[in-house]
């Protein structure tokens, strides 16, 4: 008698977020899915700050619930804090965030797993796949036992081959009191993958007890916060735990330096890249030298612990060179620490060896997702996990897979960008990389997804049924405004009042609306606007999403057709056999790195570095065009 099934669809490696979105995605399209992972007790763990969403990130935390994923949902039952990021700013910009209680997620997170039909737990250390033929068919554990699986999707995080430094000290590990995974790397670099190593990092956790938030800055939560999901199964926040800031001084920056010689940073020890945009305190004081202080944010681990992160601190300096040196800083005179910072160095393989389904190129039903390609992040692993786990779902069931354009999704631009141009840094997901970013908005990403998520068989019947209402209201609503005129007497106080030119004739609201001095607050001025939203009973998303189509219309507009113009090329298929060394008028990089990446369509060849448009154009000819 076996202990597992005959053959799973398939099989999930760790439990991280991306495990956990994948697991959960397959086995809610029905099927079989086997959830692997090395200690049962820390799936979904928030291995650094205990925080969900920010620039860019949240609304990638959004897309992923109005797909079906459970991340939107998990972080609105768990919040402590929720806040709306670059509210100053365009709606393009707006980008949600929430801090977490890190052990109610992580037991959250379990328990919708447990409740998810179709996926079964196994803790073991996973240590290599089994191939026959070129052909993936399971995977073994450190026991010797093959489990078998028509598709496996790897989420290792900083497990693979992880080494843990802090100072001069250095031991093997993939998190914190928790042992690396050995196996996998050399089981892959075998099959022909290539490997390459990062590092990551995390600051010390503290017993908030000993902190004086007399000398801190209160970050307090928004006075009417939002949530992730767009589903009725959560709801806002009532109560909230503030965050609090301080600063580093000159004094803090001399002590830490006192210990570069034994930083494993600075003495040659670790020569992986880290992530450029989170980097350490001792990274910051030698890049940013002409800079006397640095913002460190006091960020509470949950609603009773008293355990606290501090972000912006994150070394691998010695232990007592960490200590002393927060003991300067404001705040934290009397600190005790839970626990040092801390490095770790690990493995991951170059993204550009998957296609788009994030399905490895050279194993059929091998799918890699989260850190194991570079990407730093939770909210960038989840995407991840989620598209892995759907794809191989598909495959598995013989369906079309699901790719999300540029234009599409943020977790569009996050996948196309690994997959065409690689990374030899930690990626990490900002509003910038998004070249449609106006399109690509948190308040609309079920608009864009969730179609797709219930035609797929994820998204269930009650969120699509949410979503058309959303977007017949909203459309009714905008065509109110296109329609309904307005006279100066009734527009010209509140124009005035708002420092805007007045009105000399009658006009219709849409073209009064978009004037950039007026706000929602100003809409609902209107008597004729105020019935209208309580005959229809508009909720505060609709009315928004209207704002934000009078008042963005023309910049929407003017994407949309960018987006439709470089979308043509993406129908421009290239031949899976094409020969790029056959051209001789394209450069000698970008035969290489063509023949590299192997694009699906020229609009994909266009977008990987070191291939130009000439190039672009001469590929445009041999392709009929």
């Amino acid at each position: 008698m076996s202990l597992f099934q005959d053959q799973y669809d398939v099989i999930v490696v760790g439990a991280g977020h991306a495990g956990c979105e994948a697991a959960a995605a397959a086995a809610n399209m029905g099927c079989t899915t086997l959830l692997v992972t090395m200690n049962l007790q820390n799936i979904a763990q928030m291995s650094c700050n205990p925080a969900m969403g920010g620039i860019a990130k949240g609304q990638i935390v959004r897309e992923i619930d109005a797909l079906g994923g459970y991340s939107g949902i998990v972080s609105d039952k768990t919040a402590i804090q929720f806040k709306m990021l670059n509210v100053s700013k365009g709606p393009a910009m707006w980008s949600p965030r929430c801090q977490s209680d890190r052990m109610r997620f992580a037991e959250e997170w379990r328990l919708m797993l447990e409740q998810t039909p179709n996926l079964d737990f196994y803790q073991e250390m996973v240590s290599g796949i089994v191939t026959k033929n070129g052909k993936l068919i399971g995977i073994r554990t450190s026991l010797g036992i093959e489990i078998k699986g028509k598709s496996v999707v790897l989420t290792n995080g900083t497990f693979l081959n992880g080494l843990i430094h802090i100072g001069e000290k250095q031991f093997g590990g993939g998190r914190a009191g928790e042992s690396a995974s050995f196996g996998i790397t050399e089981d892959l670099i075998n099959l022909g993958f290539e490997s390459g190593r990062m590092k990551t990092g995390t600051p010390p956790r503290v017993d908030g007890r000993s902190l004086d938030y007399s000398k801190m800055i209160e970050q307090p939560g928004d006075i009417n916060p939002q949530k992730f999901s767009y589903s009725n199964v959560t709801s806002p926040l009532k109560e909230q735990r503030s965050c609090w800031m301080t600063y580093t001084s000159p004094e803090v920056h001399d002590l830490l330096r006192e210990g570069f010689d034994r930083s494993p940073m600075f003495n040659g020890r670790i020569k992986s890249l880290g992530p450029r945009y989170c980097p350490s305190i001792e990274d910051k004081i030698n890049r940013f030298a002409d800079k006397d202080r640095h913002q460190l944010f006091v960020e509470p681990e949950g609603w009773n612990t008293v355990e606290v992160y501090v972000n912006g601190f994150s070394t691998s300096l010695p232990e007592d060179v960490q200590f002393k040196a927060l003991r300067s800083v404001p705040g934290f005179e009397n600190v005790k620490f839970f626990r040092p910072g801390y490095a770790i160095e690990y493995d991951y393989f170059p993204p550009t060896q998957l296609k788009h389904t994030l399905e490895t190129k050279l194993v059929e039903g091998l799918y890699f997702a989260g850190q194991i390609n570079g990407t730093t992040g939770y909210e960038e692993a989840a995407s991840q996990g989620l598209m892995a786990g759907i794809n191989a779902a598909l495959k598995v069931k013989g369906e079309e897979p699901l790719i999300l354009n540029r234009d599409e999704a943020y977790i569009g631009v996050l996948v196309d960008d690994l997959i065409t141009k690689g990374t030899e840094e930690p990626y990490r997901m900002f509003t910038s990389r998004a070249e449609y970013r106006t399109l690509l908005r948190q308040d609309n990403a079920d608009l864009r997804l969730t179609p797709k998520g219930y035609a797929i068989g994820l998204a269930k019947v009650d969120r699509l049924e949410r979503v058309e209402e959303k977007l017949a209201k909203s459309e009714a609503f905008l065509q109110f405004f296109k329609d309904t005129s307005v006279k100066p007497d009734e527009a010209n106080p509140i124009l005035e009042e708002k420092g805007s030119s007045p009105m000399s004739q009658p006009d219709k609201m849409f073209k009064l609306f978009s004037r950039p001095q007026l706000e929602l607050e100003d809409f609902v001025k209107f008597e004729k606007v105020k019935n209208y939203i309580d005959e229809f009973e508009l909720d505060e998303e609709i009315v928004q999403q209207a704002e934000i189509q009078v008042k963005y219309s023309g910049y929407i507009e003017k994407e949309k057709l960018q987006a439709d113009k470089l979308n043509r090329l993406e129908y421009v298929i290239i031949p899976d056999n094409f020969d790029f060394d056959k051209i001789k008028s394209i450069s000698i990089e970008a035969k290489q790195k063509l023949n590299k990446i192997r694009p699906k369509t020229i609009a994909q060849a266009s977008r990987i570095s070191g291939v130009s448009p000439s190039d672009i154009s001469v590929l445009l000819i041999y392709m009929g065009r």
